[in-house]
């Protein structure tokens, strides 16, 4: 896949060569199950708690509340499912625009009749509506709140810290999914404000099919994988080491040039954004594009046009890797549930590029070059 050009870092990203580094003698050397009590297995159980308390002081939490799973999908079920059996919850609030490991697992246990699910309003630029979250927490005891950080299609960011303590002073448990914004954005647990979080780590150039839960000590739940007594007999099952060991090092990568790679990424939206605006008449922006908006993620509106029933097509057939909404929809023909909750109806065509540290701003201008040729200056919104 040389010489092509990946716009889609928001579906996965590009594994770090120092991460890679760092698995490579654990995978080659080191295969004892940590679940073992001999030397072999106690060698491999001490790296992979020494990863784990690698990212519970980056994330200023007591490594007993990082829980590791095969990533966010798995992270955001175990919350919702087990909070719904054993917590007593009875009510679940979350939003339209919630990835669907979140929107499904709340609408399976709606039609069992094992809780209620509670939509938010949105905004007109597609922000989760926080008064309506005050209204519903008022009404609705015995709750919990999942909402995200960032929205993995149009980007728009979620004050975390305002929802968690909106849902703790309503009696409410506070589920966040952070899958987009880890590793982009610092953060400190110790605050309170979260009760379960969850992350993947190859959307922060670790491996994939491994990331963790973070649950707040005061409410541990029990597992929804059961069979050996793995993560403390919340999670069964012999644990991902390589994955594990990649997934701190690429946390810690993270933490280390987060400045650096947040200029530069953020120089990279601004100029795409410039570029469009000025080589494509009557293209917009989903979200709050310009406003709080996750850094990483540029979700565009492109006029109506024969281009638009083919675009994604011709961009991959180009060199030009990016998708047509959610990374997990992106291969299927169904229409992005974020883009028809915020914007009904709608006959333009969205893409969403997304940044990573490895993409250059020829990159961008090659993309945008490659666009303007499909969508010329007579085209209009």
């Amino acid at each position: 896949m040389q010489n092509r050009i990946y716009l889609d870092n928001a579906a996965t990203s590009p594994l770090d060569p120092e991460v890679l580094d760092a698995m490579i003698p654990v995978m080659r050397d080191l295969y004892g199950n940590p679940s073992s009590t001999h030397g072999h297995g106690r060698k491999v159980r001490a790296l992979m708690e020494e990863a784990r308390g690698s990212i519970a002081r980056l994330l200023n939490c007591q490594p007993a509340e990082i829980f590791f799973t095969s990533g966010g999908t798995e992270a955001d079920n175990l919350a919702l499912r087990s909070a719904v059996m054993y917590k007593g919850i009875k009510n679940i609030i979350t939003s339209p625009i919630e990835h669907h490991a979140v929107l499904h697992t709340a609408e399976e246990l709606h039609k069992t009749g094992m809780a209620e699910m509670h939509l938010l309003r949105l905004t007109e630029n597609g922000h989760v509506d926080l008064d309506h979250l005050q209204t519903l927490l008022k009404a609705l005891p015995n709750s919990l709140v999942s909402l995200m950080h960032a929205n993995n299609e149009i980007g728009n960011l979620l004050d975390i810290e305002t929802a968690g303590n909106m849902a703790h002073s309503a009696g409410a448990l506070f589920h966040c999914d952070t899958v987009q914004t880890m590793g982009h954005y610092p953060f400190d647990l110790s605050r309170g404000h979260i009760d379960y979080l969850a992350a993947a780590a190859h959307k922060f150039n670790g491996p994939k099919g491994v990331g963790f839960i973070y649950m707040n000590k005061a409410h541990r739940l029990p597992p929804q994988i059961t069979g050996g007594a793995q993560e403390r007999e919340v999670r069964g099952g012999t644990e991902n080491v390589y994955g594990i060991i990649g997934m701190a090092k690429a946390l810690e990568i993270c933490y280390r040039d987060m400045e650096k790679k947040r200029s530069h990424i953020e120089q990279l939206k601004k100029n795409m954004v410039e570029l469009l605006e000025n080589e494509i008449p009557g293209v917009a922006f989903n979200g709050d594009c310009k406003g709080n908006c996750l850094y990483t993620v540029l979700s565009v509106s492109f006029p109506p046009s024969e281009a638009g029933n083919m675009l994604l097509f011709n961009l991959d057939i180009a060199g030009i890797s990016a998708s047509g909404g959610s990374a997990c929809s992106s291969g299927s023909n169904a229409g992005s549930h974020v883009i028809s909750a915020i914007n009904p109806g709608t006959d333009r065509t969205t893409v969403r590029f997304s940044f990573g540290k490895f993409n250059t701003v020829e990159e961008i201008r090659t993309t945008v070059e490659k666009l303007k040729s499909w969508y010329p200056a007579t085209v209009q919104a």
